[in-house]
């Protein structure tokens, strides 16, 4: 779901489009989480990002420099691996009985055949894939057209940061665990994933919009926008892909937190996994630690 998933991208469709244009960086969605004696720095990445978007805000700057060490959704070391997207593509493969037109019934299928007429897609090629993996690239290339690449998503710059700085960095879960959680969803939960991706290729300017309020740093946008939507729609592939994940997570932010004084740790995640009340902040404010959220732009 990191950068394997835009390599697989190219499996459907040369992406294109012009890169937005910035004055002022991005206003980071951070919060640092404190005991008595350590500290989590949480900061919401978007995936894909533009070279407009760089350079990042002063307060990731100085949260990065007060780290001695990183955490990504995925450790570098399989994120860089070339075999990432081979494995992507082969879990996204049909292998069980029945075609695709099946198993998405009539109305799904005359989605998925309008959008595959109208970017110039072969509809066959589309077919021997799993419903969760045409949405997964469906969604890349939408964000595509916006001029954002998934080579320069806040993830992939940061982890070349913490190489040059000489900083460790591991992962909160394995590329396994990722791919399970597309590939073991049930097939409605795969259809919903779908519905929602050509749901917001039917409304262009959604990304843009959602991207737009990452910049801004804007939460509680992009908490009911994304998130608070999605939950409301696809209940069970919202906890899926976010709850449950959350969940897996905080334990191991837990034994950051408890490393010996001067062992701070910066976690990048998706935006989505830090917002609203089933949100890494929130659950670890629930459990007593002292959490602020650090952005200089927001008081100015």
């Amino acid at each position: 779901m990191n950068r394997a998933a835009g390599w697989c991208v190219a499996l459907l469709l040369v992406l294109a489009g012009a890169a937005p244009v910035h004055a002022e960086p991005p206003v980071p969605l951070l919060w640092k989480v404190s005991d008595a004696d350590n500290a989590v720095y949480l900061l919401g990445s978007f995936h894909l990002l533009s070279q407009e978007d760089y350079p990042l805000s002063p307060d990731v700057d100085a949260a990065f420099a007060d780290a001695e060490s990183l955490l990504f959704e995925l450790a570098p070391g399989e994120a860089d691996s070339p075999e990432l997207a081979t494995r992507l593509a082969r879990a996204g493969t049909r292998s069980g009985p029945g075609s695709l037109q099946e198993d998405l019934g009539p109305e799904l299928w005359a989605r998925l055949e309008r959008y595959a007429r109208d970017n110039q897609m072969s509809l066959e090629g589309l077919a021997r894939f799993e419903p969760w993996f045409i949405g997964l690239s469906i969604g890349m290339v939408e964000m595509g057209r916006q001029g954002l690449d998934p080579e320069l998503g806040l993830d992939r710059h940061l982890m070349a940061a913490a190489v040059r700085a000489g900083k460790p960095a591991a992962g909160l879960e394995r590329a396994e665990d990722q791919l399970a959680v597309l590939a073991g969803m049930a097939l409605e939960e795969q259809k919903q994933l779908l519905a929602e991706a050509l749901d917001e290729a039917g409304q262009p300017s959604q990304s843009r919009e959602l991207y737009k309020a990452w910049r801004a740093g804007d939460a509680q946008r992009l908490w009911q926008e994304m998130a608070a939507e999605m939950k409301r729609r696809y209940p069970a592939l919202y906890r899926r892909i976010n709850i449950e994940r959350n969940d897996a997570w905080v334990p191991q932010l837990e034994a950051r937190l408890a490393l010996g004084e001067g062992q701070d740790t910066l976690a990048v995640v998706g935006a989505l996994h830090l917002l609203g009340e089933d949100g890494v902040v929130e659950k670890l404010r629930a459990k007593g630690y002292r959490v602020e959220r650090i952005c200089s732009a927001c008081a100015d």
